[in-house]
Parts: C-alpha cells; structure tokens; sequence
C-alpha cells in the first residue's frame, strides 16, 4: 500500500486524472487487509486534507476498517473484552499474589494497547471512532475507560472550544453506555468541567439525568458543587433538586430511597447556614424526598435550626412552613424536650396536636362545612319570610287608606247631593 494513498485518491478526484483514481481505489478495495498502523496512517492523512464529501466517505471506510480490527484482536485476546464488566474479570480481580497482579497488569494492557494510538485522531474522529464502537457492541467499560483517559490526556493542550466539544462527545457517548460501567464519581468530574465550559443544554441535561439515575452511588463532596458565578447562593441547590427529581422518577428500591434521603438531609445541614438561601429554596429541600423514606427526623430538625439561627428577618409564616415540615413523632425524647425550650421554635407547640388531629381534621372540615352551609341557607331563608313579612305589613297599610278614602268619598257624595236638591227651582206650582 503507497503510504500517500489518501493524498493520492484525493488530488486524482480533483484533477480527474482517471488512471490515477483507479488505482487508489483499487488499493483501497484492500483495506481490510490492511495492518492497523496502515489504517491509522491514512486517517491522520484523512484529517490533513480539506474537508469534502469524498475525504468524509474514505475516512468513513478506514474508520469502519479500523474498528473492525480492534474488535478481531480484542476477541483473540486472552481476556475476552466481552468479560470485562464481570466482577470475575481479571479486570476486577486484585490478589496478593504478585504473579496474579502481574497478570491483572498484562490483561489491562491488551485491552487498553490502542488508547494513545487513536488519540492521535481529531475530535471529528474520534466521535465516528466512538460511534462506531457502540454500534459494534464493544465492551462498555473499555469505552468508559477511554473516554475519561481521552478527557485527561486531551485537554492539557486543548483549547475551550475544543475542550467543549470533547466534552460534548464525551457526554453522548457515556449517556448510551451500560451505567454499571460508568462511575458515578468520574460522571461527577465531568460535571464540574462541563459547568466551567457552558456546555450545550441538551448535553447537560443528559449529564444530569445520568447522575441522578445514580444518586444512590454519591457522597456529600460530590453534591457540594459551587454556585454559579451570577449567583448569590454557595451551593448550586437547583442542581441537586434536578439530580434527585431525576432518581425519584426512575424505579427504586426501598434501600436506595433511604440512602439517597440521608444524603439529602446531610446536604440539607450544609447548605442550612448559608444567609442567601431563600426559604422557598430550603423549604424544597426538606420536601424533596417522600417521608416514609426519613426514619428519623433528627438530621433536618437541626437543620432548619441552623436555618433559622442565620435568618432571623423570616416572617411567621415562613417560619411555620418550614416548622411543619417536621414530624414530631419522628423525633427523639431529647430533640423534643429541647424544641419545648427552643425560642425560634415557638411555633412548634401546637404542632404534635396538629399532627396528631390530622386523621380526624378531615371529617371535622365537613362537618364545619355542613354547619356553614345549613347556617347560610337558614339565614337567606330568614331573609326572605322578613321580606315577604315587609310587603304583607306594607299591603295591608295600603289597604286601610284605601278604605279611609273610600269613607270620605261617600260621605262627601252624600252630602254633596241633599245641598243640590235644594237649589234646584220649583217647576210646578
């Protein structure tokens, strides 16, 4: 194989020098017997030219080619890449044994040989290079491996720009690959870079949406992520409340719920002195998590003591919002002997009755309401005989004048017609 076979076909196409073409596509027909660095000569060269729909179409069939004989040789490999994710694996296994640590060595090696060899290729190539090895189901963890060694190695010399589209392809692919080959804490690193780098949305929220599908697997240091520059808040809160909606809409185990509500409330006592959380922001928290997934209470009850140790401007009714958060049954013989002398809970008196009157409140609110709406409708009914009362008095007052008038009527008729009959002239003698 001409060791300038791309530059060849490519300055061939362009010229349309046709003996030329047809010998370096006939060469190319070879390519999958082509030796590894053969194949990956000719990307680098395929990099090198100008962007064209015929350097994209070769590079396409060398990428195929490549991948195909990494796949071959890793299948030939003593450690079968398909064992790798196993916790048998060699991969996985660690012993004492300095000849069995030997061997972990060696196995790694074979499957992770070409990891600098294809570092060499461009962002663009990369991203097919990764592609391509999804598509051909090879291992997971191999993938993720390289992934995170591609970040680290790459990004010491990159440029943001180029930082950020690293990033970008790095987050595409881990977002399709098995999550149990996936480590929680590196995903954790990737965020702290991609929040520096303004990252696209669209591979943010895949990013958030793979941790939060691991929640369970965090610690406190990895929530404890810095607020945005434009914000007042220490911590990024709205970050966390994305990542734990995330977890509670997957399917759950009950042992996962807890573990991620007490690393909730652990978050809750750290992010409680901060003086710029709004009490809107900290009330979400405490309701982030369903409470049958909180034994105890003790951890939030002393966190929103602290709350309202560094907010003493909340009015009453914040106060009491956060207060009835708490379930004083959930609360230790000690936590509530100290809320009875605890002043900035002044509130809380009242709450155990409320709670637990909480079962007989709603037939109580019904029965109130049936009392309220037979009292209404007795007063409008009250209303209307009044009324009716009113305009019998009022006819009956019109009637006796009526009768008034007609007695001075007839009397005046009467007297009005024996003075005519004196008047009148006498016709007849």
């Amino acid at each position: 194989m001409p060791s300038n076979v791309v530059f060849l076909h490519c300055a061939a196409k362009f010229m349309e020098v046709t003996k030329v073409l047809e010998q370096t596509e006939k060469c190319m027909e070879e390519i999958r017997y082509w030796a590894w660095p053969e194949v990956l000569l000719c990307l680098k060269q395929c990099q090198e030219v100008e962007t064209s729909p015929e350097a994209d179409s070769l590079a396409a069939k060398l990428m195929d080619a490549l991948v195909e004989k990494l796949c071959l040789t890793i299948e030939m490999s003593p450690s079968s890449a398909a064992s790798a994710c196993s916790p048998d694996s060699s991969l996985f296994r660690f012993s004492c044994d300095s000849k069995s640590t030997e061997s972990f060595k060696n196995s790694s090696v074979r499957l992770t040989w070409w990891f600098d060899e294809v570092l060499v290729l461009s962002a663009g190539l990369v991203e097919m290079f990764l592609k391509l090895m999804v598509l051909r189901k090879f291992d997971n963890l191999i993938i993720s491996r390289f992934l995170f060694y591609y970040q680290k190695v790459k990004f010491c010399s990159a440029s943001s720009r180029e930082k950020r589209k690293i990033l970008e392809t790095i987050i595409d692919t881990l977002c399709v690959l098995d999550r149990s080959c996936v480590p929680c804490k590196s995903l954790f690193g990737v965020l702290r870079l991609a929040l520096g780098l303004n990252i696209n949305k669209i591979c943010m929220n895949k990013l958030e949406l793979m941790i939060g599908h691991q929640l369970d697997q965090a610690t406190l240091d990895n929530l404890l992520v810095p607020s945005p520059s434009k914000s007042s808040h220490l911590y990024y809160v709205n970050l966390i409340l994305r990542f734990t909606k995330a977890f509670l809409d997957g399917a759950r185990e009950g042992w996962q719920l807890k573990k991620v509500s007490s690393l909730i409330d652990q978050y809750i006592a750290e992010v409680a002195p901060d003086p710029c959380l709004k009490p809107s922001k900290f009330l979400s928290l405490l309701t982030l998590v369903p409470d049958s997934a909180r034994e105890s209470h003790e951890e939030i009850y002393r966190a929103i003591d602290m709350y309202l140790e560094a907010h003493t401007g909340l009015t009453d009714g914040e106060k009491l919002n956060l207060i009835q958060t708490l379930s004083y049954e959930k609360l230790s013989g000690e936590s509530r002997a100290h809320i009875s002398r605890n002043p900035k809970f002044q509130a809380i008196e009242t709450l155990a009755e409320q709670q637990q009157q909480q079962q007989q409140q709603p037939k109580q609110l019904i029965l109130r309401m049936e009392k309220v709406e037979i009292s209404g409708e007795n007063e409008k009914l009250k209303e209307h005989i009044e009324g009716i009362q009113w305009r019998v008095m009022e006819l009956e007052r019109a009637c006796l004048k009526m009768q008034n008038q007609m007695e001075v009527i007839k009397k005046r008729s009467k007297s009005s017609s024996k003075g005519s009959n004196r008047s009148l002239p006498k016709l007849c003698s």
